[in-house]
């Protein structure tokens, strides 16, 4: 059991620290975009002709041309060679270590042969147990406009089952850049668009049923966001939204929690930036569990914060690491976070591994899945990223988790896949 007043003066002193560690020792850098990188050695085996996974799947993220020019340049490092070896545990105490209980992801969904998916953060299972991905339209990227120009006619929406067979697709023309999907109890879709700054409520034919949000209107009223990230349903029709991809490890953005009721109707509003509890910094995920609870996965922050459906504050853990994603197995509360992301500076590339703000710095934690108790934050097993650390890119593996009435997980990457993990 993870006492709520110890684990939060622990962890506010530690996370205060690590973050000005980071702010004082990273360099500024120049933002790039990922392209596969040629001869670059992935741990992966080459993609089957049949596979669905887009160009970055097995790229590991390694940019091209990784030295780069110029005095002061950092050393690259071959693979398996880095002299710096990832702890057992991380400084926030996240586990390295435990026990794997699933056997390597393979691609899954069999997309029409002129589709690939793009890049995602978003995979999800219905009440009748169908598995539903968005991805940005066959595009690499996140935010932005991705499904718009060329991609406007791209479905962004697909419904498969288990087998990876596609049921459905829907979406083209609705959405700017769409990042994750939630399926309510009557089968209904939510979709948060963090490009338009808007949540739409769909029906499984791809009818529009609400929308919250200004389009293009980035804002902090009631009846606006600011790149909203996704939404959590409760059994009364209540929607919870995450709200504020914008400005992580900055001054700039929402990061709040926004409650409305069945009909839209505003409700209330809690959390802003900051490291307290109760506030955010990129609440990129959000889930209940089987009491009602809310779980923001409080990404730039490290944690996963717990609050009553009123916003009042239970419990901060550091524990499940830097979650992009969440999924909860209701019948069990059993939590899965999704760390796509984790990084420190250190880099086998030859380039900066952070931004001037720190965003993405969690020292000493492997990114992958982790798998525990939503009832008293223990966490029981990992799926590791099999990425090599120190990790090239600033997301690999999963982004987005669910997991269906058989147990199989899966893992939506934001390099361009969908991976379905099987019980050893």
């Amino acid at each position: 059991m993870f006492q709520r007043d110890q684990t939060w003066r622990l962890n506010r002193s530690v996370a205060a620290g690590v973050t000005a560690l980071a702010l004082a020792a990273v360099a500024v850098v120049t933002v790039t975009t990922l392209r596969p990188a040629a001869q670059t050695a992935a741990p992966f085996p080459a993609p089957p002709t049949s596979s669905s996974a887009g160009s970055l799947a097995y790229s590991c993220g390694v940019p091209p041309n990784p030295a780069p020019a110029g005095r002061g340049a950092p050393p690259v490092f071959p693979a398996g060679q880095y002299p710096v070896q990832l702890p057992a545990v991380s400084m926030l105490g996240a586990r390295n270590d435990l026990p794997n209980p699933y056997k390597d992801g393979a691609d899954w969904g069999q997309l029409p042969p002129d589709r690939k998916w793009g890049s995602t953060a978003s995979v999800t299972t219905g009440p009748d147990g169908t598995i539903w991905v968005v991805d940005r339209c066959g595009n690499s990227g996140a935010g932005g406009t991705t499904c718009s120009g060329e991609g406007a006619s791209i479905a962004p929406i697909f419904q498969l089952d288990s087998s990876g067979k596609v049921l459905k697709s829907l979406g083209a023309g609705l959405f700017v850049s769409p990042h994750k999907l939630t399926v309510d109890k009557d089968g209904n879709l939510w979709l948060a668009d963090n490009g338009a700054h808007q949540v739409l409520k769909l029906d499984q034919n791809g009818k529009v049923l609400m929308t919250l949000g200004k389009k293009g209107v980035a804002g902090a009223g009631s009846d606006e966001f600011d790149a909203p990230t996704e939404v959590a349903s409760a059994d009364n029709g209540n929607i919870f939204v995450a709200d504020g991809h914008t400005g992580g490890g900055t001054a700039t953005g929402n990061a709040r929690v926004v409650k409305f009721d069945k009909t839209g109707k505003f409700l209330k509003t809690w959390g802003r930036k900051g490291m307290g509890p109760g506030e955010f910094d990129v609440p990129h995920t959000i889930v209940l569990d089987s009491r009602g609870r809310v779980f923001v996965g409080d990404r730039q922050n490290n944690r996963v914060q717990v609050f009553d459906p009123d916003g009042k504050f239970i419990a901060v853990w550091y524990q499940f690491g830097r979650p992009s994603g969440m999924f909860i197995d209701k019948k069990t509360d059993t939590l899965y976070v999704a760390d796509s992301e984790s990084r420190d500076g250190r880099t086998n590339t030859g380039r900066f591994a952070l931004a001037q703000t720190g965003y993405g710095y969690n020292l000493g934690t492997r990114r992958g899945i982790r798998i525990g108790s939503a009832r008293t934050g223990a966490v029981q097993s990992f799926v590791p990223d099999p990425c090599p650390y120190p990790y090239p890119a600033a997301s690999s593996l999963a982004e987005g988790v669910t997991v269906d009435a058989q147990g199989n997980m899966y893992g939506a990457d934001f390099l361009m896949n969908v991976r379905k993990f099987v019980k050893k």
